[in-house]
């Protein structure tokens, strides 16, 4: 065989390699929120939220964070503690907003760093707001298109509540 011959085998091995190595990747990525410490698991809360959805519409990058607060309330006869709150992307942050306005967090995607334990009781009929703030530029200019983000919270009995936001992010 000739050397010509030997390098193009070599480089189409390597390069076949590399395709296969990406594509693990990926494929790890799409359940990183649900295989996390402390994530989603399949029970449901028993916390409530009369909004569980919200689309942005059309954001621009050029104008920063978008914001959006949901409610979240304790319909049952006990406390419930709200033990950890979780996105799917590290472009999303929530907060755990308290009766007197004060804020906890913020909470993050698992594995980009420190992400504190919730640790919010919430009493019977009580509510609080989950506060869920989306950073378009945070993907640079390569996030632009529709996004989809999810925030979990997880109660100590290991129920989840889910927050879902979409937008259409333009330059």
């Amino acid at each position: 065989m000739s050397k010509t011959a030997i390098t193009a085998f070599a480089v189409i091995f390597v390069l076949t390699g590399l395709f296969i190595w990406g594509a693990a990747g990926r494929a790890g990525t799409t359940a990183s929120v649900q295989g996390a410490p402390g994530a989603a698991s399949n029970a449901k809360s028993a916390l409530t939220s009369p909004e569980t959805f919200y689309d942005f519409g059309t954001i621009s990058m050029k104008n920063w964070n978008v914001t959006k607060e949901f409610t979240v309330t304790n319909p049952t006869d006990d406390d419930i503690t709200i033990s950890t709150v979780l996105t799917s992307c590290m472009c999303t942050t929530a907060f755990i907003v308290k009766p007197d306005g004060t804020a906890k967090g913020p909470f993050s995607m698992a594995g980009m760093g420190y992400v504190p334990p919730a640790n919010e009781t919430i009493k019977p009929g009580e509510s609080r707001v989950v506060r869920v703030v989306y950073d378009p530029n945070a993907h640079g200019p390569a996030g632009v298109g529709q996004i989809d983000r999810f925030v979990m919270l997880t109660d100590a009995s290991g129920g989840t509540l889910q927050f879902e936001i979409k937008a259409l992010v333009t330059p």
